[in-house]
């Protein structure tokens, strides 16, 4: 039953629902820039990459899904390491030439202009101008069809030290990050609130 605080906020309206054909239409996911290779022979390289995601808190594990023709599958597979650095809006861009060119043919880094930086944990580079960058070890693979599913758990991660505030908290919201759906890049918008806002008692007039 909705609680009596929630009945009058929310307002039941007739909805059409329409069918519509099974496929990847949930949304917005994360745009990120997988870093990989800097080792085993293989040159530093960039894939831009949205199936990815969260998956453990402890130990803190994520995955990534990549097309086995894309040039960084091989390398990921031989490494068993990889970098998910997230981009700001300054590395929209970029983040879509990425995904449009592949390492076989070209230098990513290098057209990009983007910085190849040292990694803290893992042997494959961060990029420097990601506002976030996350040290990945892969655990397990999982060859689900047109994709394979690398399970990875954090190993270390780096943050731009202006995203930081004086009680070293991290406020991601002034990274100005990108987000994917359904083909399209956004901006995130404005904040709604906190995670468990909805429940939140508020202060009292004049407590302290």
């Amino acid at each position: 039953m909705m609680p009596k605080s929630l009945r009058g906020r929310i307002k039941p309206k007739p909805v059409e629902k329409k069918s519509f054909k099974p496929g990847n239409v949930l949304a917005p996911v994360p745009a990120v820039l997988v870093s990989c290779g800097g080792t085993h022979g293989f040159k530093p390289n960039l894939i831009t990459i949205a199936w990815t995601g969260s998956i453990c808190s402890d130990p803190p594990m994520l995955s990534i899904a990549v097309r086995p023709e894309r040039y960084s599958y091989g390398i990921i597979q031989a490494t068993q390491e990889f970098a998910v650095n997230i981009p700001s809006l300054a590395q929209a861009y970029a983040t879509d030439w990425c995904g449009m060119k592949s390492g076989r043919n070209v230098d990513k880094f290098a057209e990009t202009g983007l910085t190849p930086a040292q990694s803290s944990k893992v042997q494959c580079p961060i990029v420097l101008e990601c506002p976030v960058n996350i040290e990945c070890r892969v655990q397990q693979s999982l060859n689900l069809g047109s994709h394979t599913l690398f399970l990875a758990e954090v190993a270390a991660v780096q943050v731009s030290a202006d995203l930081l505030d004086a009680k070293g908290k991290l406020r991601l919201e002034k990274a100005g990050l990108l987000a994917f759906a359904v083909g399209q890049y956004f901006a995130l918008g404005r904040s709604l609130g906190r995670f468990g806002f909805s429940v939140k008692k508020s202060k009292k007039k004049g407590s302290r």
